[in-house]
């Protein structure tokens, strides 16, 4: 046999992946942009609701808790009713949730809708990328999944600069109201266009999984947000990491002697699903943080507006943009491992360009690196989302979405509490914001560097016509 290794072709999306892809996308942006869009009106919801920062933190706290306890739920629901059912209650709770914080007359009632916002939110991302794995099998997965990520890379840059018009120009309600015809025109063509994938119907729901995973998350995620805020108590701390971390060990030997646990921990057995869940544990945990620090960094150590903040960060949003349209044809062809690599190297490089924050750098300096940072981020979302799905056969996508969903938005909490906590600890020791900022900067360029570990290991497609 011929030694010639050709690499694999790249098969076309067809019409119907393309429909699939574009309402999920359509679907997620709004609940991606409402993650970060809250996080520039905190001063005026203070002073719209006349209540101290400790309270209205929890209109980001609350969304941040129902968004992480509803993923756990997604595998099963999708396997007992159908993706499709699944994803127009999912959009259509976000929207009617969206709504009601529009409507909302005091702070108790902002947060409890933001709950509901947040539990509609859970669901729409891993079911999303769900249907979207289904859709186009995994010959296409890279192009798929470079578009679908294009939300999850945006939505942190774009939330701010979106907030700040609004807030600005019309009235903080319109951060919520926003979403409602993009929800609405998502249910409307969700219901036309997507074909109606019936579930078994029979699926049972692992009750016990449930009580102990999605109550565990929930205190990690309390846990974590405590150790970042100014106001969070030991016992706070203690409890929520300590609790959660004891319940999640709990679900762990309870998801390994389980025959169809809620979450199906056994696909970590698997070297591709494995290796791919761990870069973006780490890659989604940093990015997620970085979105906390950029920010604050520009607004507090630099005192630019709302407005102006956001509009600086936009070369990282452009970054991403370019990446994952440069970079999906080049995963189909089997570089996934290559593209990924050089991905984690740029995010290095953009952040070693922040560690000089105390030298004042220059405008232009800065934008490189968040260049560098965006380009890095959308080399890497695609690869191991491609990586991920090609390792399972189809039956095992939803729960194995379920699983990749829960640890990036892990990596997330904990990586942003952490940022937190060192540049608290900086700027409490009289150190200038310039210099806090450059020396927190430290803490995300090594969760990226860490994240070359895993990415070595991934594996490499089987070359076709290649001896065996």
């Amino acid at each position: 046999m011929s030694q010639t290794a050709t690499r694999p072709a790249v098969v076309p999306l067809d019409r119907t992946a393309r429909t699939v892809i574009a309402v999920v996308v359509l679907g997620m942006i709004t609940t991606v942009l409402d993650a970060t869009i809250v996080n520039v009106a905190t001063d005026r919801l203070a002073g719209e609701f006349s209540v101290g920062l400790t309270t209205i933190q929890w209109v980001m706290t609350g969304y941040l808790l129902a968004f992480t306890a509803a993923i756990p739920l997604s595998g099963w629901a999708m396997d007992r009713y159908g993706a499709r059912r699944v994803w127009l209650v999912a959009v259509g709770v976000f929207t009617a949730g969206s709504l009601l914080c529009g409507l909302a007359w005091s702070a108790p009632s902002l947060i409890g809708f933001r709950v509901l916002q947040g539990a509609g939110a859970g669901l729409v991302s891993p079911v999303g990328i769900a249907m979207v794995a289904r859709a186009v099998g995994p010959q296409r997965m890279g192009r798929a999944m470079a578009v679908v990520g294009i939300p999850m890379m945006l939505g942190p840059i774009l939330g701010p600069v979106l907030g700040g018009v609004l807030i600005d120009s019309v009235d903080w309600r319109w951060i919520f109201l926003v979403n409602i015809p993009v929800g609405l025109a998502c249910l409307a063509w969700s219901v036309r266009a997507l074909a109606d994938e019936r579930g078994t119907g029979r699926e049972r729901l692992d009750v016990l999984g449930l009580a102990l995973l999605s109550p565990g998350l929930v205190a990690l995620a309390y846990g974590v947000t405590s150790l970042a805020a100014s106001s969070g108590s030991r016992l706070a701390v203690a409890g929520g990491i300590g609790g959660g971390a004891l319940l999640l060990a709990a679900f762990v030997a309870h998801a390994l002697r389980t025959e169809r646990p809620l979450v199906e921990l056994r696909h970590l057995a698997n070297r591709g699903f494995a290796t791919a869940t761990a870069v973006q544990l780490l890659a989604v945990g940093v990015l997620t943080g970085a979105g906390f620090l950029l920010p604050l960094y520009h607004l507090v150590a630099r005192g630019q507006s709302e407005l102006t903040t956001g509009l600086l960060l936009v070369p990282q949003g452009v970054g991403a943009a370019l990446a994952m349209a440069l970079t999906g044809r080049l995963v189909d062809r089997g570089r996934g491992r290559t593209v990924v690599l050089g991905g984690v190297g740029l995010l290095v490089t953009g952040f070693l360009g922040y560690t000089t924050v105390g030298s004042d750098p220059s405008q232009l300096f800065l934008g490189t690196a968040l260049l560098a940072i965006g380009l890095g981020a959308g080399c890497i979302f695609a690869p191991t989302s491609a990586a991920a799905y090609a390792a399972l056969d189809r039956a095992a996508i939803p729960r194995a979405t379920t699983t990749m969903s829960i640890a990036q938005r892990t990596g997330g909490v904990v990586a942003t509490a952490v940022f937190a906590t060192v540049l608290q600890h900086h700027l409490d020791g009289s150190t200038a914001p310039g210099d806090a900022f450059g020396a927190t900067f430290w803490w995300p360029l090594a969760v990226a560097g860490l994240a070359l570990v895993p990415a070595l290991l991934l594996p490499t497609p089987r070359r076709e016509g290649a001896d065996r």
